[in-house]
């Protein structure tokens, strides 16, 4: 099987970020696909043709995690965000989740916000723990360590420099603000639905 990558150019043009960035972005997103298949085809190759060198096989293994979520997550961040942005419905169930766990929307984006300007390259997810029926917002910092496991990933921000730095500098705090105009909340709504 072979992941294709799916394309994003329908997020051109919106407001707060340049085309430059999002099409240097798109290419670094293709590059994890890439990977993927690459890794996986050749793992594939060698236990179909019996030539399982443990030192190849385990380090392709080992740095598939890392080329996964780069692919995952980056689909995750590219599919919540919307040319203008939507609000998330103050009826939906999980406005009203935010405001149980968190106590308001406002409490909620304060921490989403501050852990988005946090020194360090990584992601910031809101993450929804199922088991414990709770909203969650989480640092991560590389792709494949620190995520929850058995967490389902509602909103997702990229905090990594190539996220922002061709359009904001270091000016992590403007990207991390103007972000919350382009969330689709639909999409965010929906994974916490399914």
């Amino acid at each position: 099987m072979s992941y294709q990558q799916k394309n994003y150019d329908y997020l051109l043009g919106i407001e707060g970020l340049s085309d430059e960035l999002l099409n240097a972005h798109f290419t670094l997103y293709q590059g994890y696909v890439k990977n993927v298949n690459s890794f996986l085809g050749a793992t594939q190759k060698m236990i179909e043709e019996d030539d399982i060198i443990p030192i190849y096989f385990s380090e392709l293994k080992r740095r598939l995690g890392w080329e996964w979520n780069g692919m995952r997550l980056h689909e995750l961040y590219f599919g919540n965000m919307a040319k203008g942005g939507n609000e998330l419905a103050k009826n939906s169930e999980l406005y009203k989740k935010i405001i149980k766990d968190f106590g308001s929307y406002e409490n909620w984006e304060k921490e989403f916000k501050a852990i988005g300007v946090m020194r360090g390259i990584g992601w910031v997810i809101l993450y929804y723990d199922k088991e414990a029926d709770k909203l969650m917002n989480v640092w991560i910092g590389e792709h494949d360590s620190g995520h929850l496991a058995g967490c389902v990933p509602l909103l997702v921000t990229d905090v990594f420099e190539h996220a922002y730095m061709l359009d904001y500098g270091i000016a992590r705090a403007d990207y991390v603000e103007i972000f919350k105009n382009i969330i689709d909340w639909s999409v965010v709504a929906e994974r916490y639905s399914d």
